[in-house]
């Protein structure tokens, strides 16, 4: 998954010149697939009524997405996985004062920056997933897992829910498209295009994600094994 952050203060120095498969086809149906998700979740959840069917739909498909990308983190494509973008913090401090060298390739996958954007808006989302899973809105709509909680958490967890989980959503997306706008604009980077076909232009030692029919298959495989997870949650209610 691709969540765009704020952008550090100095491009990379390099010149690119050969196209880099960076995003796998994984990573990349999970990207668009997730923003389809969310924006679904939300729709349906201020239109409410009959449209919370899916509400709760669009929250088991998040749930799938969710568990796919942490086991997509551990074994996909090398600039997807958790290691290429967990940064000192020493790291950072140096990225954000311009000082990286490019031979620390850190603007290839996600940067430092992009990084802690990654982890806020995942963790975020399996916040309000958890909360949806326990809610109760005490009219026509519980969720799956309600039962297994106290009725002071689920009271807490429908708050959050509610108010102060959808907000910190909505902020992280709206986060997301203007670095997007503000990498056009200022650098101009374009950072949708490689999440569409998967490639950058990058230096030639850089190097690839793979992005081959074996990896594609275990995803595959993963993502349905994700599936049946959420299947099951969704049968608790």
């Amino acid at each position: 998954m691709v969540v765009v952050a704020v952008p550090s203060r100095t491009p990379m120095t390099e010149s690119p010149d050969v196209p880099v498969r960076v995003w796998d086809l994984p990573t990349r149906l999970f990207h668009w697939t997730l923003a389809l998700a969310v924006a679904g979740s939300v729709v349906s959840a201020k239109i409410g009524g009959n449209a919370m069917v899916w509400h709760f739909r669009f929250g088991y498909l998040v749930l799938t997405l969710l568990a796919f990308r942490i086991l997509w983190g551990l074994v996909g494509g090398r600039w997807s996985r958790f290691t290429s973008f967990v940064y000192a913090p020493a790291t950072l401090l140096r990225y954000l004062r311009g000082r990286a060298a490019p031979q620390e390739q850190l603007e290839v996958g996600h940067s430092p920056t992009g990084a802690l954007s990654v982890f806020a808006l995942l963790a975020v989302l399996l916040v309000q997933l958890g909360t949806g899973l326990v809610a109760d809105d005490e009219i026509a709509n519980q969720g799956p897992l309600n039962r297994y909680v106290s009725s002071d958490t689920v009271m807490s967890a429908t708050s959050w829910h509610k108010s102060w989980g959808q907000w910190l959503v909505l902020g992280l997306v709206a986060l997301h498209l203007a670095a997007i706008a503000f990498y056009l604009l200022k650098w101009n980077i374009n950072l949708v295009r490689p999440m569409l076909l998967g490639d950058k232009s990058l230096p030639p030692s850089t190097p690839p994600s793979a992005d081959g029919l074996p990896q594609r298959a275990l995803a595959l495989l993963l993502a349905a094994l994700c599936a049946g997870l959420a299947t099951w949650v969704a049968r608790q209610g």
